[in-house]
């Protein structure tokens, strides 16, 4: 039987802190699972939901986007993608009666955790101006008040078009049409404050912004990097990979700033051995300061390229571009400086490297701890200088792996949601419907917030997501979103976005991935793509959380049809009748996907091409692969300061809280804690326990407070912190972001710690 939701907010003042685990998943990670999957569906849902999770003929899992293996097991889930499914499929109800007893002052006042709890949304809600309460409201006047906002804009630019990693690629495609229908390419999107760095990054040195590997690619390596990840909790099922590349002779050297408990030891609940013992994943952990990498990096290829026979020379002549600027640059690096930078020992850096020289086979994972600092770009193309030496990018068993997040970022982005969209793209939109889709770049995310704050933005529509809370610097975000003249999330659960609002705003609610889709000519299935290119079919098994839900491509229909008119020929009522029939567009415009519904129907579906992974082509502006020799850099920290990393709990997966408790790393009851380096801490007269305000420090010297954190003594590399978003995004100066991707630097935040006046 599930569980009501809490009445209340629970209190979070007093954080129970134990000690932090050194082994991931096994009997304690299916208990929380059941438990939690108990509390929203119920017994006898959660075991007819969670079979289904990434199966075949199933849905495809709400949360990451790690790939599914081939030969799949009967709970093809991890304990975080069972909390996703959980909430999505909840028997909890956001009703119109709920919004009719809380205003919109009091769903302001509530933490993010209690606002998801409250379960799904029922109906279509309208907030008018002036008004403190949500009212229920058709699905014909919702989009009549769109489509009153956008025909008075005065350009299309001023209307904000923002979608989720979580939208299929149907709604995706259809979405980008629509916005560049009516005139505009404002379509940022979760990428661009997650793996955008990655995209500059590769586009540039392997001309394609994606993952050069597959799974199998893991399998067979000889040594797997991973850097700025913590997998255990962010994408679990990467352990069950990593377990058997080890066991098929594979060793594993992670880079983090923070020992991880998945990295350590991984505790497969699907097997006798990990139920008892585990797998150990790590050989080596360099526990490197945070904005290292490049440095390492950089002497890395410095001691490759003074090691005889070290360089794959063929590759590197008849293959790249622009080594001899490289090898100037490498040769400049120094023992001195790089420990400097890192903070690492000299003994760990050469064990490091020959573990690099005794591999014929190097992949390099890496997620957020990379991409969000301002020099993440130059540090990924050195990651890729370091893989292209040795030959390691376009055979079995190497190459690049950025971990994506979200299940569909990856694919919304393919199917055309960005600013700033490649001229061939336009060119196959404007061969297919017959108009001239906008050629000036459009806002991301952090132009999108300039623009809302400036005035010169009016309308934001968010295709899923919490844009409020997932966005850097809280204050400023917020005041951006309450000048804006409408504001409208299209959602499946209640979050802090619905509580900041423009003069009018709007919910619509919409199917999740566990429930059925029919429309017109029967049921429907969705696509996705996931970390690795790989693209599937998605469908859901449940009956709608409420008769009152739309999907997302009818939301996307509809809306459409209503502000371009009639006149307008873009058949979107057939469109919404058949997905079939947006597939098939799709073939027509974007590459790789021709065929698209006979090779989707093929249980498992097909793999997106790949020129670097699949024919060692680059199609780059030289037709190579291209090093690169940008100069080093990394964080400098003034006396008295800590550089702060944001990060996940166990029990979050992004913005969303599943629970206040962080198992792996021993906290219980609370997410206002501040992890800090015993001898930092010492140095700073912090007592573990005692209370804190952090506060950053910025160029623009704006003081940004995040009060009322407990101290935790905490093995953190030296000179460094850590602390959970999206409490700490206040904290993120709005232009404080990467060069080149302009991703916010959430993971190179100075700060100072006051002793707050809670303690």
């Amino acid at each position: 039987m599930a569980t009501k939701p809490p009445q209340g907010d629970p209190v979070q003042d007093a954080p129970k802190v134990a000690e932090r685990k050194r082994a991931a998943a096994g009997l304690p990670a299916i208990g929380h699972t059941l438990r939690m999957a108990h509390q929203q569906m119920g017994v006898k849902r959660t075991a007819l939901t969670l079979l289904s999770v990434n199966q075949k003929d199933g849905f495809d899992c709400p949360g990451c986007a790690w790939p599914e293996p081939e030969h799949r097991h009967k709970a093809e889930f991890c304990e975080n993608g069972a909390k996703a499914v959980a909430e999505e499929a909840t028997l909890r109800r956001v009703t119109p009666e709920f919004f009719a007893a809380h205003p919109v002052s009091d769903l302001a006042r509530r933490s993010g955790y209690w606002l998801g709890q409250q379960g799904r949304l029922t109906h279509p809600m309208y907030l008018p101006e002036g008004a403190d309460h949500y009212e229920p409201v058709s699905w014909e006047r919702a989009f009549d008040i769109v489509a009153e906002e956008l025909t008075a804009l005065s350009s299309p630019d001023e209307a904000v078009f923002y979608t989720s990693g979580r939208t299929s690629n149907e709604a995706a495609f259809l979405y980008q049409l629509f916005a560049r229908k009516l005139g505009t390419n404002n379509l940022p999107d979760c990428s661009n404050m997650c793996h955008e760095s990655s995209g500059s990054a590769l586009s540039e040195t392997i001309g394609v912004g994606k993952g050069s590997v597959l799974l199998d690619d893991l399998y067979q390596a000889d040594l797997i990097v991973v850097a700025g990840q913590n997998p255990g909790t962010n994408h679990p099922r990467m352990l069950s990979a990593l377990e058997k590349a080890k066991a098929n002779g594979a060793r594993v050297v992670s880079v983090n700033p923070l020992p991880e408990a998945g990295l350590e030891r991984f505790k497969n609940p699907q097997t006798p051995k990990g139920l008892t013992a585990g797998t150990t994943l790590t050989d080596l952990f360099l526990q490197i300061r945070i904005g290292g990498d490049q440095a390492l990096f950089r002497l890395l290829n410095k001691l490759i390229l003074d090691t005889p026979g070290a360089v794959d020379e063929e590759f590197v002549r008849g293959h790249t571009h622009g080594f001899e600027q490289f090898t100037e640059a490498a040769r400049a690096a120094d023992w001195d400086g790089t420990l400097a930078a890192t903070g690492l020992a000299r003994e760990d850096v050469e064990r490091f490297l020959r573990m690099v020289l005794d591999s014929e086979r190097i992949v390099v994972c890496w997620a957020m701890g990379l991409t969000q600092h301002k020099h993440s770009v130059p540090m990924i193309r050195e990651i890729v200088n370091f893989l292209l030496l040795r030959g390691n990018i376009g055979r079995p068993g190497a190459g690049v792996c950025p971990v994506r997040g979200h299940s569909n970022v990856q694919g919304d982005r393919t199917m055309g949601i960005f600013e700033r969209p490649a001229p061939a793209f336009l060119e196959a939109l404007e061969r297919e419907f017959g108009f001239a889709p906008p050629r000036e770049h459009g806002y991301d995310v952090v132009r999108a917030i300039r623009a809302l704050r400036d005035g010169e933005a009016k309308v934001f529509f968010a295709m899923g997501g919490n844009f409020v809370s997932a966005s850097p610097d809280t204050e400023v975000t917020e005041a951006a979103m309450r000048r804006a003249r409408l504001t409208v999330h299209v959602s499946t659960k209640l979050n802090r976005s619905h509580a900041v609002t423009g003069a009018r705003a709007l919910i619509l609610p919409t199917l999740g991935r566990t429930e059925r889709d029919l429309q017109a000519s029967g049921e429907q299935f969705v696509t996705v793509e996931d970390s690795m290119g790989m693209v599937h079919a998605s469908r859901g098994r449940l009956e709608p959380a409420s008769p009152h839900l739309l999907s997302e491509p009818a939301i996307v229909c509809r809306l459409a049809r209503r502000v371009l008119g009639t006149e307008d020929d873009v058949p979107w009522e057939e469109f919404e009748k058949d997905y079939a029939t947006v597939r098939d567009l799709i073939a027509r415009v974007v590459p790789g996907f021709e065929d698209f519904n006979a090779r989707v129907a093929h249980p498992g579906g097909f793999a997106l091409p790949h020129a670097p992974r699949d024919e060692r082509r680059f199609p780059t502006a030289t037709g190579k692969a291209n090093f690169t020799a940008a100069p080093v850099e990394y964080p400098h920290l003034p006396e008295g300061r800590l550089l702060l990393q944001t990060l996940r709990s166990h029990d979050q997966y992004n913005t969303t809280i599943y629970g206040l408790d962080d198992r792996y790393r021993g906290i219980r009851n609370g997410r206002r804690v501040v992890l800090v380096n015993p001898d930092d801490a010492r140095a700073l007269k912090l007592a573990d326990g005692s209370y804190v305000d952090l506060v950053s420090e910025w160029k623009d010297g704006v003081e940004r407070r995040a009060p009322g954190f407990r101290v935790v003594h905490y093995p953190t590399a030296r000179g460094c912190a850590a602390a959970y978003y999206p409490e700490t995004n206040v904290l993120v100066p709005l232009d404080a972001t990467a060069d080149v991707s302009n991703t916010p630097a959430s993971k190179s935040v100075v700060v100072r710690l006051e002793q707050s006046a809670t303690d």
